[in-house]
């Protein structure tokens, strides 16, 4: 009987976990994502605060493992994740890290958004990207300087740029 678990970690503890997992005889796997952030690289879990442990005869050493705050339970014993599941994410792999699929939320970088909502309602900036789940960044002018800016998604929304017709006389 092997499966894969799900174990809560410590927050920012999920490479303490896998390597304490290895240790004490487990397979762990937590998926990583690559975002770019602030000019900078950073490689955060895709599901912080959990990673995936594989379970073939005993799974109550895992819940004792340093860093785990608990092991997601169904009843009397771990919730069960579907092998599939763990393959589909392990397929999306690109060079160690998950590549998620592009979201088309209607806005392309570089392009002039109006912010609708929020203390900077009303002000046009520039499109910079996704940063983070219903996160966008969007560069504003503030004081005479461009300053990146991030902003819920739905607080923002494209400039449209109607064609105009010069009507000559």
């Amino acid at each position: 009987m092997s499966f894969w678990a799900v174990a809560q970690t410590q927050p920012l503890r999920e490479r303490l976990v896998v390597d304490e997992l290895a240790r004490a005889g487990f397979e762990a796997y937590c998926p990583r994502i690559r975002i770019r952030e602030n000019l900078r690289w950073k490689t955060p879990a895709l599901f912080p605060s959990y990673t995936f442990v594989h379970v073939v005869d005993r799974w109550w050493p895992a819940r004792w493992t340093l860093g785990v705050v608990r092991i997601l339970m169904d009843g009397e014993m771990p919730a069960r994740v579907p092998d599939r599941l763990i393959d589909e994410i392990r397929g999306r792999e690109i060079g160690g890290f998950v590549k998620l699929p592009n979201q088309d939320n209607g806005k392309r970088r570089g392009q002039k958004v109006k912010i609708i909502r929020g203390s900077f309602e009303g002000q046009i900036a520039i499109y910079d990207g996704m940063s983070g789940k219903e996160r966008e960044r969007v560069l504003l002018e503030l004081l005479g300087q461009i300053v990146p800016v991030e902003l819920p998604a739905k607080d923002i929304m494209p400039v449209i740029v109607a064609a105009s017709r010069e009507t000559r006389y």
